[in-house]
């Protein structure tokens, strides 16, 4: 949504830009339109691959059912990691991660919005 919004404001520039301009001066204008379709390219990329790695996700993992395989999806989820993490079941919320010291917090932030418990 960020880099929507930084494309949205990337064009509105231009097109002010471009209403101040004199005839006098196309090839400044040239340059300049040039550059600003080179970087609204650049972003409209960065968004639709983010889009794809977004529709690639398929949500939150329960951590009580999910395989180790599945586990080491996680952003740092190494395969010890991982078989810590199915070793030390049941879990009642995720923040029992932590508490059960399976892992870290700073390991636990990297992953707490793409876990869940049932």
């Amino acid at each position: 949504m960020v880099k929507f919004v930084s494309m949205a404001a990337l064009l509105l520039f231009v097109a002010l830009f471009l209403a101040g301009c004199s005839p006098n001066n196309t090839d400044t204008l040239e340059r300049r339109t040039a550059d600003a379709t080179a970087a609204a390219k650049r972003n409209a990329d960065a968004i639709a691959r983010g889009v794809a790695e977004g529709l690639k996700r398929k949500g939150p993992l329960d951590i009580n059912a999910a395989s180790a395989t599945e586990l080491q999806t996680l952003p740092g989820v190494t395969p010890e990691l991982a078989g810590k993490i199915v070793e030390h079941r049941p879990y009642t919320s995720t923040r029992d991660l932590v508490r059960k010291r399976v892992m870290s917090s700073a390991e636990y932030d990297r992953v707490k919005s793409q876990i869940l418990v049932k």
